[in-house]
């Protein structure tokens, strides 16, 4: 269920929305899209998630009487919901509209459309800023996840991220990072909420309260005694590992020592390696403890990951927090959301001419075709009434705000997890950790014909309403597809 309401946006989305319905414009149909105009630096490509929660958003939009309270107390809608007719018409608000989405899982690139509504213009409107929040965060927290996983070559990462980023926030990036790939979370909460695995083992905190680290140790056996994980670099690892062999030999089970936890000395001050995993695996083996995985942690990502494999360290899994749920080195996605339609059939092809921000006109679909091996080939960039050889990858999610798609497509965590797996593989793999675009997206001939027609009528002999719009070269709108 949606813990988000008509008020998780901008007041100017609310602004808009009260003076079409005022205007008499409400009721127009509008196709509008999201996309990002161009990849964060270091992404090859996007990996497309948050539809779950964008979903359950628009079936359960509506306003209470104590939100139109609320705005009634704003001086900008004092007068406006002052007007029985009108606060009926928003407590009445169900979102009738159609959405047409890329499976979550579904690798995109720059100007492809995630997803794409088709609504009365009021409706369209007022769910921009929400579907841009839940799209963005998702998006870049499976992309930056995708990475990571690619990283470590086989090796398992656990996302680790919940006190680094907000406490609603950590929920949704553990789901988006256990769909691109990571074998697990920390968070409990989303390991209820959509059955992701839950892993976590001690903290420095419980070898620092006990008086010694063999006490800590022993009293963390005796509590879990069965394949647990204990954390050996609090005071010097090499020791803490020799100890942490003795007190589950002291309990007379090898196998409750599953796995030590190193969380610092990974790298020199010039950012080498250490080598310090070498040595845990060296006493580990020498202890016959050669069950026992390591399981490091220590501000990694995959810069960081990759260094340490390409040093030979014996890393079994990965541990990463603040990169991969903050998306840290791209955080802000940038995705937007373009009105690209206006009027229904018999409407009007719109567009925006801004310079660099120019938006292609008419409703989309991407096509994408492959390569005998299975890797992606192309992606053609099309007008929703073309069929180019390939597959569409925009699918039809609401119909009428009522749900069309299979509800597997959207609750299966494990499923769309499968996707994304298949899909990361159809990319060239010299490409992922790549920091240039994995592919560049065509449009179609069509397209760019509308485009050239669009952008010729949006000149200042325009009729009002499209005046003041700025002309630019067709070739440098191709230039940034």
């Amino acid at each position: 269920m949606s813990r988000h309401t008509p008020l998780h946006t901008d007041l100017y989305q609310l602004t808009m929305t009260l003076g079409y319905l005022r205007q008499g414009m409400a009721e127009t149909p509008v196709v509008c899209e999201a996309f990002v105009r161009r990849l964060p630096p270091r992404r090859a490509f996007l990996l497309a998630a948050g539809l779950a929660s964008i979903v359950d958003y628009l079936r359960e939009l509506h306003f209470t009487t104590a939100q139109l309270d609320y705005l009634a107390s704003l001086d900008v809608f004092h007068h406006q919901l002052g007007d029985p007719q009108l606060r009926r018409r928003l407590l009445e608000l169900r979102f009738e509209g159609d959405l047409w989405a890329m499976p979550e899982g579904t690798v995109a690139f720059a100007n492809e459309p995630l997803l794409r509504v088709e609504a009365p213009l009021w409706q369209a409107q007022l769910v921009e800023t929400a579907l841009l929040s839940l799209l963005n965060h998702a998006t870049a927290v499976a992309s930056k996840a995708a990475r990571i996983v690619a990283a470590a070559r086989g090796a398992s990462v656990m996302e680790f991220g919940t006190r680094r980023t907000n406490i609603d926030a950590a929920v949704q990036a553990a789901r988006a990072a256990y769909l691109a790939g990571c074998v697990g979370t920390s968070n409990v909460e989303a390991g209820m909420r959509y059955g992701i695995p839950v892993h976590g083992t001690m903290a420095h905190m419980w070898t620092m309260v006990h008086d010694s680290e063999p006490a800590a140790f022993d009293s963390y056996l005796a509590t879990y005694p069965h394949r647990a994980t204990l954390l050996v670099d609090t005071y010097d690892t090499i020791d803490g590992t020799r100890r942490a062999c003795v007190a589950a030999r002291a309990h007379g089970n090898r196998e409750a020592l599953a796995a030590v936890r190193v969380d610092s000395e990974l790298f020199d001050a010039d950012g080498r390696p250490t080598g310090i995993c070498r040595r845990v695996r060296q006493i580990l083996d020498q202890e016959g403890f050669g069950h026992t995985r390591i399981v490091v942690s220590d501000d990694l990502n995959e810069d960081r990951i990759t260094t340490l494999l390409e040093a030979d360290e014996p890393i079994d899994s990965f541990g990463v927090g603040t990169e991969l749920v903050t998306s840290k080195d791209a955080p802000a996605l940038g995705g937007v959301y373009k009105v690209v339609w206006v009027g229904g059939r018999r409407g009007r092809p719109v567009l925006k001419l801004s310079p660099g921000k120019v938006t292609f006109p008419g409703a989309h679909q991407v096509w994408r075709r492959h390569n005998e091996d299975g890797t992606i080939a192309s992606d053609l960039l099309a007008l929703t009434d073309e069929e180019p050889p390939g597959r569409a990858l925009l699918q039809p999610i609401l119909r009428r705000g009522q749900l069309v798609a299979p509800d597997e497509e959207l609750c299966d965590l494990h499923r769309l997890r499968q996707r994304a797996r298949e899909q990361m593989a159809r990319l060239p793999q010299r490409t992922i950790l790549g920091h240039e675009p994995a592919l560049t997206v065509t449009p179609s001939t069509r397209l760019q014909q509308l485009q050239a027609q669009a952008t010729a009528n949006s000149g200042p002999r325009a009729p009002a309403g499209r005046s003041g719009m700025k002309q630019r070269n067709l070739a440098e709108q191709r230039g940034e597809i």
